[in-house]
């Protein structure tokens, strides 16, 4: 039996300003002296950076669709080790899941999530345009499912003192305690671009104040100690954390694998390093604003997303690293690459150049195009044999062209195939947890250990 004292943050809807609560509560009670877990549901890789910053470690996701849900509690338990609480954000409406045709309505949801934790949910509710309605909207969510467990509310974007005693009073006979009241305050909100918040990493110092401010804030307008009762109100777990060790196969001779970091690449589940250091890779960062050449020995590359249209002037303008990196593809060294990865590995993107290991240039596209996908491998590659079964995320608004090779890296539609198999390349738009699909996290290393040592793949 483990114990770890966890919540979980939801809401009705998107934008009612969960994440800046999150960060601001993990923040709060992480200046209390304790170690605090962050999580968060669903795929988003933008969320978990603001966590990572206010907990000073690695903010992770829970996903069913990208994990599988018996995976669920095992990665929450790993990703918990030695936390003396872990706080969960949510994604979008609390009852809102996955839209695909292949899974339940609700599947993924934080609800969804929240049962498989056993955890109790806090609500936080923008209540900067209602007043008396507040306690409906509180009702129905405790009462649409009887297995979630609705254990408080924090009030969101309050206006006034006045304001405050009106929701408080309504929720009175709610049934469900009022924990916190925060003030509508515009200088903390996150800035926002295309793909929704910018990344903590991008922001430096101005969003490590952001988090500092943000736990201020909620610090002063929340009950801690109720949260944290609340907290350790749920039961322990029955269960196992999740170890690598055991999803890998391991090769040895400890090949270096890179994996691209920086400002430019930010998008990425910590997962990932610790499967590839698992099966036995040397698991070094490399920075493509910044670092002029690949690590010493490197035989392996991983290329994760990110925002390259933002930085593209920058790293067209690192030619080291661009030609490093070519040349390493030329040798059929294993190089995984996803969405950004893509783009950085074309031939050009927006104009400005950039690896050209892809006969493909790449664009900025007025639509978003994002969702689930199930995916076929069309091609053997370094990652699967032709035919594996895959469910990753689709993430972006950008297009290439062409948009797949003459040997392309999945299918998912009728569209037809897409990404591109060449040499030992792989690159694609689709976003994998590669805890869903250890595998290829083997096949990755075992794949550079031939590379370091010439046996051909």
């Amino acid at each position: 039996m483990v114990t770890v004292p966890r919540i979980v943050l939801a809401a009705p809807s998107s934008s009612a300003g969960k994440t800046s609560v999150a960060t601001g509560l993990i923040a709060a009670l992480t200046d209390r002296g304790l170690a605090v877990s962050p999580h968060k549901v669903g795929p988003d890789y933008i969320d978990p950076g603001y966590h990572s910053l206010a907990a000073g470690r690695p903010g992770r996701n829970l996903d069913n669709w990208l994990v599988g849900s018996e995976r669920i509690a095992p990665l929450f338990l790993h990703g918990a080790r030695g936390a003396d609480v872990a706080v969960v954000e949510g994604v979008m409406g609390l009852f809102d899941g996955a839209s695909h045709p292949s899974v339940e309505p609700g599947f993924g949801s934080t609800a969804h999530v929240a049962t498989q934790l056993q955890a109790p949910v806090v609500l936080v509710v923008d209540a900067s345009a209602q007043a008396r309605s507040v306690a409906a909207v509180v009702h129905g969510f405790a009462t649409f499912d009887p297995t979630v467990r609705l254990g408080g509310v924090i009030l969101n974007r309050v206006g006034s003192d006045r304001h405050e005693a009106i929701l408080r009073e309504a929720l009175g006979s709610a049934g469900v305690p009022v924990l916190g009241a925060v003030r509508r305050i515009a200088d903390l909100e996150t800035p926002s671009r295309h793909l929704g918040l910018v990344p903590a990493a991008e922001r430096s110092a101005e969003a490590v104040r952001t988090v500092r401010a943000l736990g201020a804030v909620v610090g002063s307008s929340v009950d801690l100690d109720a949260v944290l009762r609340l907290a350790r109100s749920a039961p322990d777990f029955d269960a196992a954390p999740w170890d690598p060790a055991a999803e890998v196969e391991r090769t040895e001779g400890r090949p270096v694998v890179a994996v691209a970091g920086g400002p430019a690449f930010t998008f990425g589940y910590a997962e990932t390093a610790e499967l590839l250091a698992a099966a036995g890779a040397d698991v070094v960062t490399v920075d493509p604003l910044r670092d002029q050449s690949l690590p010493p020995g490197t035989a392996g590359l991983v290329v994760g997303g990110g925002f390259p249209e933002v930085h593209a002037t920058a790293l067209a303008a690192n030619v080291g690293l661009r030609t490093a990196i070519a040349e390493l593809a030329a040798t059929g060294a294993p190089i995984a690459a996803e969405c950004a990865g893509l783009l950085y590995l074309a031939s050009a993107l927006d104009g400005e150049p950039m690896c050209g290991v892809l006969d493909a240039e790449a664009a900025m596209h007025p639509r978003l195009t994002l969702g689930y996908r199930a995916a076929v491998a069309m091609t053997d590659s370094v990652l699967a044999p032709a035919g594996t079964r895959v469910r990753g995320h689709e993430f972006h608004r950008t297009r290439t062209s062409p948009g797949a090779g003459a040997t392309p890296a999945w299918q998912w539609s009728a569209d037809g195939p897409e990404g591109f198999v060449q040499g030992g390349v792989h690159a694609s738009y689709l976003h994998l947890n590669w805890a869903g699909s250890p595998h290829m996290a083997s096949r990755f290393v075992a794949t550079a250990a031939r590379a370091r040592t010439g046996v051909p793949s």
